[in-house]
């Protein structure tokens, strides 16, 4: 598998969870050959489009999403478009990751062991635990654990409440990991324990991720490679 095709495997399938989420809020997002959007203006921390090849065009990409409305954001999968002259900046630069599959489960890490979490309920308490009081906890909606694809993993403390946690997009090509989070600061041991739960329920499939910063080194060391440089960038109206 070459670079770009590790690329493109990573933003496919992150473009799938971005629709996956724009759903469960109502919204309905569109794919083309060259990009995932969304005529209109998606969750916070979601982007309105996800370009899908390295020759997808800027002006194309633009025009079918929401760009209207404040915040409009684009995520740059192969970190080479110029939005500066449609009015963007850039917000963050990070790498896509990605693990071939294994051909055997790796051993669960000691600690609590990662389940899915299936209830209402559970998925309130996740989406606290991840949110950390930052007030966006309601972007998890129970329409997401109808989602064939979608898996969302807990690791839970003695109390019961998550300590550690994760999405897992596995649509038949991948498992896109995103939305980790440990209320521990130790990003080393959720994605052991998350990739040992991958590698249980997903047996046979490639992780693919992004990261930036102590998260990106983290997951490195945890066994993922980066697979090639993405940006995302925001309007600056």
């Amino acid at each position: 598998m070459t670079r770009d095709d590790r690329v493109e495997l990573a933003a496919r399938n992150n473009a799938r969870w971005c629709h996956t989420m724009c759903r469960a809020h109502g919204l309905t997002g569109s794919f083309a050959p060259d990009a995932w959007t969304s005529a209109r203006r998606t969750p916070p921390l979601y982007p309105d489009a996800v370009t899908l090849t390295p020759d997808a065009c800027a002006a194309d990409v633009l025009a079918r999403a929401d760009t209207a409305a404040p915040g409009a954001s684009v995520k740059d999968s192969y970190a080479v478009l110029d939005l500066a002259p449609a009015g963007f900046a850039v917000l963050f630069e990070a790498q896509w990751l990605h693990r071939p599959a294994h051909g055997a489960a790796v051993p669960a890490p000691a600690g609590p062991r990662w389940e899915r979490v299936t209830t209402a309920a559970e998925l309130a308490g996740w989406a606290d635990a991840w949110d950390g009081g930052q007030g966006l906890a309601d972007l998890f909606r129970p329409e997401l654990l109808r989602d064939a694809d979608t898996a969302v993993l807990a690791a839970r403390g003695p109390s019961g409440a998550p300590v550690a946690g994760a999405v897992v997009t596995a649509d038949g090509t991948a498992a896109g990991v995103s939305n980790l989070f440990t209320t521990d600061g130790d990003p080393d041991t959720a994605w052991a324990g998350c990739l040992a739960a991958v590698d249980r329920l997903w047996p046979g499939a490639p992780v693919v991720g992004y990261e930036h910063g102590d998260d990106l080194a983290a997951a490195v060391r945890q066994g993922l490679a980066p697979a090639g440089p993405l940006r995302v960038w925001l309007s600056a109206a």
